[in-house]
């Protein structure tokens, strides 16, 4: 049984940094730069251990971006845990969130989606999931009811904002006009609620 759980252990550890060096990875050299074979180096791995748990480019990035994902959205529920419960403050959460290395390498796969079918499938239903989270999210730190007239395409309207605030933040550092824009919607949708 101790051997089992050893060689679980060993298999975790190795998806672990596997994911985390695919997300290094379009982060810093884009999609056409994160090779399996740049992949497995970076996280100390050989190419046979990569293959073995990752058959695919795709497969890897996939389940990379959607690792990070999950991880993400809990760091922004134990953020959320200590922030002001102001509609600015939930905003800037949010914005801070989709300006995150995890938007970028999203990025990245969400271009090279678009023109490749077996990844598309996996981008498009892993965009769905992180989406539904994050929209849920939103409605509970708002404390509002997306059954009310209005709100859902408020909240809906906030998260579109912030993907856009962030795609504008990957040439050059957007910070000084994204913080102006944030606190602008912020007042403009805490009318709307």
């Amino acid at each position: 049984m101790e051997t089992r759980q050893r060689q679980a252990d060993r298999t975790r550890e190795t998806k672990r940094k596997l994911m985390e060096a695919t997300v290094e990875c379009l982060v810093e050299r884009g999609w056409s730069g994160t090779t399996t074979t740049e992949v497995a180096e970076r996280a100390g791995v050989s190419r046979g251990a990569q293959l073995h748990h990752f058959r695919t480019r795709g497969e890897l990035v996939a389940a990379a971006v959607e690792h990070v994902g999950a991880e993400s959205v809990e760091v922004l529920k134990r953020r959320a845990d200590v922030a002001e419960k102001t509609t600015h403050a939930v905003v800037e959460l949010i914005a801070d969130f989709h300006a995150s290395d995890l938007f970028t390498a999203a990025l990245e796969l969400w271009v090279a989606a678009r023109t490749d079918p077996e990844l598309r499938e996996q981008v498009l239903e892993l965009q769905a999931r992180l989406g539904r989270e994050v929209y849920g999210l939103a409605l509970e730190l708002l404390d509002v009811d997306d059954s009310k007239p209005g709100v859902r395409d408020a909240v809906q309207a906030t998260l579109d904002l912030v993907r856009g605030l962030a795609l504008a933040n990957q040439l050059a550092d957007d910070a000084k006009r994204r913080a102006h824009v944030v606190r602008y919607w912020a007042r403009m949708l805490e009318e709307q609620l």
